[in-house]
């Protein structure tokens, strides 16, 4: 919790000038966290007490919650610097979280008036679940009565209470469940997906070794995200959740499905369960209901596995480090723009995008209304197609390759499955092309079916191989490979080297009559550097790998003291791992090639370590992406800071190298490159249907040809050939980039003076309202 003083001149701070109104400086912003505990709400903190110490502000710490802010004494104390470093790999949080019986009450909320009147607090930013902020927002309604009260009690002053005379809210949304309208992710819900699929990746083994049926329940009372992205991600038999009660005589078409699968070849069986499930009758489903019945009719080994609090534990993911820390500067933004009229807002993420929307407005929807959004719905149909939906008897007499390209990285093989499995239930007859272009162009192209494909969203890699090979020199062979194995439309699957094969084939499509079949790039590097999408598949694998080392790397510097390590990060030449990682992780400094530096910016980071090492924290994190620049090489960085810091603190290299393109799948990655897949193959199916002309498939025109990408929270098909415009052919990246935008958040909160582009900060959005299927 923390709560900021800001100063009467903000024009001297270089973050206020763009939009902040000059503010008394009784006015304090204050930080909370309230319920249960979840990973990422340290990275929040931290931030939040950074850019309110960064704009001239003070900052308290306001432990144990609304417990705290009740009892106030040394509940409520100043924050500093230093006081928030070393937290951001740590789970839970620093400051504690409780659950106040005494703030439900009035004279509980008139106790916390008093302490943040006697304070000089007007502004509470809040961190946690609806009934947090629900009270928050209850707390800010009841604010002038209270401070009346207070009056009449002789507890405060007139004078304080005309300083104190508005109360402005802004709150941040934490939550495992993922179960607050108006944000795409709450911080917390991606840590517990990786303490899930972590569970999951090592029940499959032991399950698959004696050919078990495994019963999982996760978290979920309410909303059944969890359950839901977890069984998407390992291909799960069945998954039940709160929001989609099964349909009446669900037990028969479970054992059905379980035995059918068994008959195709599965030596395992997973079935997921929220633990708020329910049937259309209200009644719970349990999962020693479910083990009951699958032992007592099909005779299946059955265990069951509840996993219980292990979900909100362990060390935050990057994505969570990354969003308390943008929600967090976002938030003290809001405060700072406040004014006595302005609604209680809530900081959220749309796509990858902050947006601020009315806090009543998110609660009232979430509390009336029964909310699915489109993420979770679409989710949701993926799922039921790859999952329920038996490939039909009548094929479609189409026959689609999927091939990989360029480097491997985590992520292509959950891909790769469900383009399959999508496939095959459109009826088609799916072809693998082993190694790439060179396989395409060599013939290697063998058909793949429902069960080769069976347990690939948890592998790393590429199972089908992977070069880097460029087809321009093997145009001739590729067309005739596609005439004889009579391949009607293409799935590529990879990075850079995808992008750029496939816009040779298009141009091939002029001389070769066999190319003018439509296809589609879906986007799979750890570098992030493919024109047409924000995010690839494998860049989150990645960009976790970095930060879980970097973690290491600063605990090691932590117990030695005055030690700065060099990470050189891979990308190619595109700064996304370096910039996010070194978000993720604290980085004192991150070069790429996007941001030129030269060798006075090496000067000041040099100096900015040598002043870090007169405080108590004496460590320093630098990140240096590989082609950053070509004469400012890893061995220069580590040798000009070991020169420079002589007497004063020594250095360690580390260059992690091909460790960042290995290893098994995040979620998002398995659940990205699931949807990626299937969506792909669903887009061939309606352009083999506009291009067949004739008897025959003949596709020519710029939009049978795509790149399908993520852009903010949709997934869009994007002409290959409109995207040459925004890409840098010669350094392998797009022209436009996303995340250039964040790097400054990375800075400010190393303690650099730098400006913060403020031009583009959040507004005010609306929630819209969507009801369930089910009515509800």
């Amino acid at each position: 919790y923390s709560s900021v003083i800001f100063p009467s001149k903000p024009d001297s701070y270089p973050l206020c000038r763009a939009f902040i109104r000059p503010l008394s400086p009784s006015c304090v912003p204050l930080f909370c966290a309230f319920g249960a505990n979840f990973s990422g709400m340290n990275a929040a903190v931290r931030a939040t007490v950074r850019v309110g110490l960064y704009t001239g502000a003070k900052v308290y710490f306001v432990h144990e919650g609304y417990q705290g802010l009740v009892d106030g004494g040394e509940n409520i104390r100043p924050a500093t610097w230093e006081s928030v470093s070393m937290m951001l790999q740590l789970g839970g949080t620093v400051i504690g979280s409780a659950r106040c019986k005494d703030f439900r009450t009035r004279e509980g909320r008139m106790k916390a008036a008093q302490n943040l009147v006697k304070l000089g607090i007007t502004n509470l930013c809040v961190i946690g679940g609806d009934g947090s902020l629900t009270g928050a927002n209850q707390f800010r309604t009841e604010w002038s009565g209270l401070l009346v009260d207070l009056v009449r009690a002789g507890k405060i002053t007139e004078e304080e209470a005309k300083k104190s005379s508005h109360l402005n809210i802004v709150g941040m949304v934490g939550s495992i469940d993922n179960d607050f309208c108006g944000t795409d992710m709450t911080i917390g819900t991606d840590s517990a997906l990786h303490r899930i699929i972590e569970v999951v990746d090592a029940i499959t083994t032991t399950a698959q070794s004696h050919q078990r049926t495994f019963i999982l329940e996760v978290m979920g009372r309410h909303c059944g995200y969890l359950a839901l992205v977890t069984a998407l991600a390992c291909g799960a038999d069945w998954v039940f959740i709160p929001e989609m009660p099964p349909d009446d005589g669900w037990e028969d078409h479970l054992c059905r499905r379980l035995t059918n699968q068994r008959a195709r070849g599965s030596r395992l069986n997973v079935i997921i369960v929220a633990e708020g499930a329910m049937s259309r009758e209200g009644k719970p489903i349990t999962s020693d209901q479910i083990k009951k019945l699958v032992t007592d009719r099909l005779g299946f080994d059955t265990r069951t596995t509840v996993l219980g609090h292990v979900q909100r534990g362990g060390t935050p993911s990057a994505f969570d480090r990354i969003l308390g820390s943008r929600m967090g500067v976002e938030a003290v933004m809001a405060l700072m723009e406040a004014t006595p009229d302005t609604p209680a807002c809530v900081v959220s993420l749309s796509g990858n995008q902050a947006v601020r929307l009315p806090l009543m407005e998110c609660v009232q929807v979430c509390s009336v209304v029964f909310m699915i959004c489109r993420s979770f719905e679409n989710n949701w149909n993926t799922y039921k197609l790859l999952a329920h939906i038996n490939p039909p008897d009548v094929k479609s007499n189409i026959n689609v390759a999927i091939m990989n390209i360029g480097a491997p990285c985590a992520g292509m093989n959950a891909a790769v499955r469900a383009a399959v499995r999508m496939g095959i239930i459109q009826g088609h007859t799916m072809l693998a092309v082993h190694d790439g272009f060179d396989g395409l162009a060599q013939g290697q192209i063998e058909p793949i079916t429902w069960t080769t494909v069976s347990g690939w969203t948890g592998k790393g890699g590429s199972v089908l191989g992977t070069k880097r090979t460029l087809p321009a020199k093997m145009l001739e062979e590729i067309s005739q490979n596609i005439a004889k194995f009579n391949i009607h439309a293409l799935v590529i699957i990879g990075g850079f080297e995808a992008y750029v094969g496939g816009l040779e084939l298009v141009q091939a499509r002029e001389k070769y009559e066999e190319m003018c079949i439509p296809m589609v790039v879906i986007p799979a590097t750890v570098s992030n550097n493919v024109p047409g999408s924000d995010f690839s598949i494998g860049a989150d694998t990645a960009l976790n790998t970095i930060t879980s080392t970097c973690d290491r790397i600063k605990q090691s510097a932590a117990g030695t003291k005055r030690r700065v390590f060099i990470v050189e990060t891979m990308g190619g030449y595109c700064g996304y791992l370096a910039t996010m990682a070194g978000l993720a992780a604290g980085a004192d400094a991150a070069y790429i090639f996007e941001e030129k530096f030269n060798i006075k910016d090496l000067e000041v980071n040099v100096g900015h370590l040598l002043e870090k090492m007169k405080t108590t924290v004496k460590r320093g994190l630098i990140l240096r992406n590989e082609n950053s620049n070509a004469n400012y090489t890893t061995d220069f960085i580590f040798n000009l800071y070991s020169e420079e810091g002589k007497g004063i603190f020594d250095c360690r290299k580390n260059v992690l190298g091909h460790m960042q393109q290995g290893g098994t799948p995040t979620p998002f990655d398995r659940n990205f490159g699931t949807k990626m897949g299937a969506k792909s193959v669903l887009w061939l199916t309606e352009k083999l249907k506009e291009c067949y002309r004739h008897g025959r498939i003949f596709a020519n025109t710029p939009d049978s040809a795509c790149v399908l990408g993520m852009r903010k929270r949709a997934l869009t098909f994007q002409p290959l050939a409109e995207l040459k415009e925004d890409t840098d052919f010669e350094h392998r990246i797009p022209k436009t980039q996303w995340w250039l935008k964040i790097r400054p958040i990375m800075k400010i909160l190393a303690k650099y003076n730098i400006k913060l582009d403020t031009s583009e900060h959040a507004d005010m959005e609306h929630v819209i309202k969507k009801r369930s299927p089910l009515g509800k």
